[in-house]
């Protein structure tokens, strides 16, 4: 990402937080036929100090990826949207782009068959939480573990990352309020989670 200091967040717990609320990845390696990206679901490992994330990709994407060869890119896309110049003060005329972005860096481990299902039943489990009626892969063991073959599970322990909160920190205060305004509710380009994010970020800079 672009050099900018004054949006870069060092802090891990930060980052865990943006992999939880925003589990669909963009997975890129370069590999020895070019640059390939793919997308799938990620988890945080809850039981790690360090950040951990496990997910699955399809075969034969752990070929086309060369898995566990060499460094991949996880990318984690939260909020992001517009930000006109028309919430600015006058004279102001830039606009700009918001969002909330991690990079992930590591060499992935490929996991066993058994541990590859096992993920696959928490990842199922993770989502199917808050349904009414959730869902488990134990419901129909014989059949999931047939297209779980179809898989291939991978760890990434996190070795280093570059991540944003690119929010409108160099905004004032009545500025920062209007944008958070325009974006709860405004009539062109309402974003209420891009809003949630700078509401947070003063919320925590306030304490």
């Amino acid at each position: 990402m672009r050099h900018t200091p004054g949006y870069i967040t060092t802090d891990p717990e930060e980052v865990k937080r943006l992999i939880r609320a925003n589990s669909w990845a963009t997975i890129v390696s370069h590999t020895s036929a070019g640059l390939v990206a793919s997308h799938y679901p990620v988890v945080l490992e809850e039981n790690e100090d360090d950040i951990v994330i496990v997910s699955h990709v399809g075969r034969p994407d752990e070929k086309l990826h060369e898995l566990g060869e060499h460094e991949i890119l996880v990318i984690i896309q939260g909020p992001h949207g517009y930000i006109s110049p028309g919430w600015y003060d006058e004279g102001d005329i830039i606009p700009t782009w918001n969002h909330v972005t991690a990079h992930l860096y590591g060499v992935p481990e490929i996991l066993s068959d058994e541990e590859n299902f096992r993920v696959l039943g928490e990842l199922v489990d993770y989502f199917e939480d808050t349904m009414p009626h959730p869902v488990s892969l134990e419901l129909d063991e014989e059949s999931s573990r047939r297209i779980a073959k179809g898989t291939v599970g991978i760890r990434l322990r996190v070795t280093r990352f570059d991540a944003r909160l690119k929010l409108s920190q160099n905004k004032s205060p009545e500025v920062r309020e209007r944008i958070i305004s325009e974006l709860q509710a405004g009539e062109n380009y309402a974003n209420p989670p891009l809003a949630r994010e700078m509401t947070r970020l003063d919320r925590d800079a306030s304490r």
